[in-house]
């Protein structure tokens, strides 16, 4: 009989657990792996072969620029200077390329408010990195921070593009509206507003080598309209 009732408790025993995993797998969920992946920045522009296990491939939020147009008028400089790069690279295209472009504009305008160098190293070339890191160190030297925020971008159009022996570069035009502040320690506003937005026009221009199996594009200049 002590051998029967310790057959049942073993079979209640198991039944109770199978329960409680179930009810854990039902308020949990399950892992697919694919949970908080990001896609590329430049998606259009990248070779799944080359890309396989490439840990320096920048992740960015992959969304549509809303306001870039992907037609560009024939016989121009700008047209030319496209086709010289899709001879070098044919899968770039100035639509996904302006999607791209916007996302590393957003990421690098939030970089740069919170400090973060890791990604502006990674999104920018040493000469602009050197720059960003600069002054981000005066602002640390002063106990000041920044608080900026990317209300929108109105426009996001291509200006130039051209070929330098193997290096693609495009040059692109940002119209946003941005809230900026800078903060002392004291939490008082020593420059730029806290509740006023300011549109801002910025050219940046990206270059990638084509000749390389890194797909990414670094920001390499950066301008003001003049």
């Amino acid at each position: 009989m002590s051998g029967g009732f310790d057959f049942v408790d073993i079979i209640i025993f198991a039944m109770l657990a199978a329960f409680l995993v179930y009810r854990l797998r039902s308020v949990l969920g399950k892992r697919t792996g694919h949970e908080n992946q990001r896609p590329d920045p430049f998606p259009a522009q990248q070779d799944s072969a080359t890309d396989a296990g490439n840990d320096n491939v920048i992740a960015l939020p992959d969304r549509e620029a809303e306001n870039a147009p992907t037609e560009v008028a024939p016989d121009t400089p700008l047209s030319a200077g496209i086709t010289q790069i899709q001879i070098a690279d044919p899968t770039f295209e100035s639509g996904p390329f302006l999607a791209g472009a916007q996302s590393a504009f957003e990421m690098i305008i939030n970089a740069f408010a919170t400090g973060d160098g890791k990604t502006l190293n990674m999104l920018l070339s040493p000469e602009v990195y050197e720059n960003f890191a600069s002054a981000i160190r005066s602002r640390e030297l002063a106990n000041n921070t920044q608080e900026s925020t990317l209300v929108g971008i109105d426009a996001t159009d291509l200006l130039e593009a051209e070929m330098q022996d193997r290096i693609a570069a495009v040059t692109v035009k940002f119209v946003s509206e941005q809230i900026n502040a800078t903060i002392d320690e004291n939490d008082e506003v020593v420059d730029g507003d806290r509740n006023t937005v300011i549109k801002v026009t910025d050219i940046w221009t990206f270059a990638r080598d084509t000749g390389s199996s890194d797909p990414n594009w670094k920001l390499i200049a950066t301008r003001s309209p003049s």
